[in-house]
Formats: C-alpha cells, sequence, structure tokens
C-alpha cells in the first residue's frame, strides 16, 4: 500500500541529504521510499554569508526521476512545510523537464560535422587518392 506524497528532506545513512518528493510503500515486511526528483542543496557562500542555494540532482548521470530507497539506508528524514523550499524544489523539476523535452537536433551550423566512422572514411578516401 502506497501513501499519500509529502515533501520531506531525507538524510540517508551514507551521509547525503536529498530533498524530494516521497510516498512510503509497505511491501514484504520492508518500507521502501519512492522518491521523485530527489534534488541536493548547497549554499553558496560570500563575504557577508550564505547569499544564495544551489540546487542539483542527487543523481547526475541518470534521467531518471523515480528511485526506491530502503527505509533501512535512512537515517531519520523530516516532513517539510517549508514553502520556499517547496518552490525551489518544484521550479527546479519543472526547469529539468522543460530542459529534457526543448533539445534540438545538432547540425553543421553548431559545429557538428559528422561521426567518427564517416569522418575517417572520408580521411581516408582523400589520403588514397592524394
Amino acid at each position: 500500500m502506497i501513501e499519500d506524497d509529502f515533501y520531506s528532506t531525507i538524510k540517508l545513512k551514507s551521509g547525503e541529504e536529498i530533498f524530494a518528493r516521497v510516498a512510503a510503500s509497505e511491501e514484504d515486511n520492508r518500507t521502501m521510499l519512492l522518491v521523485h526528483s530527489p534534488i541536493t542543496i548547497g549554499e553558496i557562500k560570500g563575504r557577508k554569508g550564505t547569499v544564495g542555494y544551489k540546487v542539483e540532482p542527487w543523481l547526475k548521470t541518470t534521467t531518471d526521476d523515480m528511485f526506491i530507497i530502503n527505509m533501512n539506508d535512512v537515517l531519520t528524514l523530516s516532513e517539510s512545510k517549508d514553502i520556499d523550499m517547496i518552490l525551489m524544489y518544484e521550479d527546479y523539476v519543472n526547469q529539468s523537464h522543460k530542459d529534457h523535452t526543448n533539445r534540438s537536433k545538432i547540425n553543421r551550423r553548431m559545429g557538428y560535422l559528422g561521426n567518427v566512422t564517416d569522418t575517417k572514411a572520408s580521411l581516408e578516401k582523400i589520403f588514397k587518392s592524394s
């Protein structure tokens, strides 16, 4: 059974701290967290203290947006009602989805000249003809 979604800060036993929309699921006497678009947040410090925040995806090498975390790997979690944090998270999620859908095809005007195989064949042809 899956509980309703809520926003949460999760501290993992590994030391990582993530923020995400979370739903808990009970399966086979285990509690799992379904984590949607988890992010990490870092402070940007200036000479006068904290001046802003840097929002990054938790896992940078995947395009997946849903992850399952075993509750045994969680040190603690805290439901968040902080409107500023939730708005920052939602803005990031909306922007990242928009970035993935608005990607254009690369072309010669962007500097793309060809793939390695085609370019190699072309250079070999020029070499053999000279």
